[in-house]
C-alpha cells in the first residue's frame, strides 16, 4: 500500500482515499474499538479545557462533537482527532472575558474561516516552517499559564474579585487569598493528578483520566467534601445539541475580534499540522496539510454555529486513536458519535464531577505538553536558546502572538547572520 506521498497535494479528505482502496468489516472493527478508547480520553478532557476557557463544560462536548465529526469526515490525515484542545485554553479564555460568549463564536467562525482559505490557497506549508525553537518555546509558556489558571480550582481559593489573567497578577492574588484554601480540594485536585501519572506509568493501557473523574466524583459525593463541583458552578449539562445559530455579527464586533482571529488561526494551523506529522511518524504515512487546513477551518465553523468553542488537532488523542488501532478516519467520526451519546443518555452525571479533578486533570496536561527534554537540549545552542527564550518570555508576559512573531523575527535576523560553513579545498 503506498504511503501517501504522491497525493500529499490533493485536496481529498483521506475518508474518500480510504474506501477507494477498500474498507472491510474487521477495519470497521478495528476502528471502532480506536473510537471508543479517545472517547474515553475525550469526555472528560473536553470539559475540563472548556472550564479552564472560562465556558461552561457542554461547549467543549460539542467541539468535540461536532468539530471532531467535521475533522474526521473531511480530514487530509487518516488518523487526525479534532477538539477542544489545551494550547487554546489561554487564547479562549481572554476572548470570552473580553467579548463575550458571542464574541467568541465570532472569532472561532472567522478563524475558522480563515484556515479554509489557508488550505485552499494551498500555504499550509509555510506554517509547516515555524521555526522549532519557536513551537518548544510558545507551547512550554502555555503549559505554564494552563497550570497557573488551574490553582484557584486545584486549591479552592476564594478570591474577593475576578481573578486576574496575566500570570503575574494572578500569582499575586492567588497569594493573597491563601487563608481561603480548601484542604479537601487540594486534596482531590493533588490525589487526581498523582493517580493519574501512576497509572500512566503502571497502567498505560488503562483510562486513566476517566478513572480518576469518576472515582473524583464518587469520594466527594459520598463523603459530603466541600467542594464545587460543575453542577454547583455551572447547573446542568443540556441534554443534546444546541440548534445551530450564528453568532451576532456586526462591523465593529468583526474589527475588535480580527487580531483574535488570527491568534487563533495561526496557532490552529500549527498544531492541527503537527499532530498530523506526529501521527504521520508513528504510521509511515503521509497527510495532506492543505486539506488538513481546510476540514479544520470548516470544523470550526461548525462548532461555533452549535455553540461549541474552537477546534484542532489535537496531539494526545490523535496518538491515542493510532494506538489503539485506527485504521481510518471513521474512528474519529465514531469517537464523536460516542461522546453525543453521553450527552444524550448521561448528562446529568457530569454535574458531580469537581472542579479540582478536572484542575488536576489540566495539570497533567500542561505537565505533558511542555517539550522538557526538547527545552534543554535547545538550550546548547545559543541561537535556538534566544529564539526559544524569547517566544517563551513574550508568550507569558504578553500574549501568544506576540511570542510568535517575535520568536519568528529572531530567527530569520540570526539565520541571515549565521555565517556560512567554510567550503572544502579541492
Amino acid at each position: 500500500m503506498p504511503d501517501g506521498s504522491s497525493t500529499a497535494h490533493l485536496l481529498r479528505p483521506k475518508l474518500v482515499t480510504t474506501f477507494g482502496e477498500g474498507y472491510r468489516l474487521v477495519h470497521f472493527r478495528q476502528d471502532a474499538v480506536a473510537a471508543a478508547t479517545v472517547a474515553v480520553v475525550a469526555l472528560p478532557l473536553s470539559m475540563a479545557i472548556a472550564v479552564a476557557s472560562g465556558v461552561s463544560p457542554e461547549r467543549g462536548l460539542y467541539a468535540a462533537i461536532v468539530g471532531g465529526f467535521v475533522v474526521s469526515l473531511l480530514s487530509g490525515s487518516r488518523f487526525q482527532i479534532g477538539g477542544p484542545a489545551g494550547a487554546f485554553i489561554v487564547l479562549v479564555a481572554a476572548t470570552a472575558a473580553q467579548f463575550g460568549v458571542d464574541g467568541l463564536l465570532l472569532t472561532v467562525m472567522m478563524s475558522g474561516l480563515m484556515l479554509t482559505l489557508l488550505g485552499v490557497l494551498r500555504l499550509g506549508s509555510l506554517i509547516r516552517h515555524v521555526p522549532h525553537a519557536v513551537t518548544v518555546g510558545f507551547t512550554c509558556g502555555i503549559a505554564v499559564i494552563i497550570a497557573a489558571s488551574q490553582l484557584k480550582d486545584l486549591g479552592g481559593f476564594h478570591l474577593s474579585a475576578a481573578e486576574p489573567g496575566p500570570l503575574i497578577a494572578k500569582l499575586a492574588a492567588l497569594g493573597g487569598a491563601l487563608a481561603t484554601l480548601t484542604p479537601a480540594a487540594l486534596a482531590l485536585g493533588s490525589g487526581s493528578a498523582s493517580l493519574i501519572f501512576l497509572l500512566r506509568r503502571y497502567r498505560p493501557t488503562w483510562p486513566g483520566m476517566l478513572i480518576v473523574v469518576v472515582g473524583a466524583s464518587l469520594a466527594a459525593a459520598l463523603l459530603r467534601l466541600p467542594v464545587e463541583t460543575i453542577g454547583s458552578r455551572f447547573g446542568s449539562l443540556p441534554h443534546g445539541l444546541l440548534a445551530p445559530r450564528l453568532p451576532d455579527v456586526n462591523l465593529q464586533l468583526v474589527l475588535h475580534v480580527l487580531p483574535a482571529a488570527l491568534s487563533f488561526t495561526l496557532l490552529g494551523g500549527i498544531e492541527s499540522l503537527l499532530s498530523a506529522k506526529v501521527a504521520d511518524g508513528m504510521t509511515g504515512r503521509k497527510h495532506r496539510s492543505n486539506m488538513e487546513l481546510i476540514a479544520q477551518g470548516l470544523a470550526n465553523i461548525a462548532s461555533a454555529l452549535f455553540g461549541g468553542i474552537s477546534v484542532t488537532g489535537t496531539m494526545a488523542r490523535t496518538a491515542t486513536n493510532v494506538r489503539a488501532g485506527a485504521v481510518s478516519p471513521l474512528s474519529g467520526i465514531m469517537h464523536s458519535t460516542f461522546l453525543l451519546l453521553f450527552i444524550l443518555i448521561a448528562a446529568p452525571l457530569a454535574s458531580f464531577i469537581p472542579l479540582a479533578a478536572l484542575a488536576g486533570v489540566l495539570l497533567v496536561v500542561s505537565w505533558s505538553m511542555a517539550e522538557k527534554a526538547e527545552f534543554v537540549r535547545l538550550l546548547r545552542d545559543w541561537r535556538t536558546a534566544a529564539v526559544m527564550l524569547t517566544t517563551l518570555g513574550l508568550t507569558l508576559a504578553r500574549d501568544l502572538t506576540s511570542g510568535i512573531v517575535a520568536g519568528c523575527m529572531l530567527a530569520v535576523v540570526l539565520a541571515a547572520f549565521k555565517p556560512a560553513a567554510p567550503k572544502e579545498r579541492n
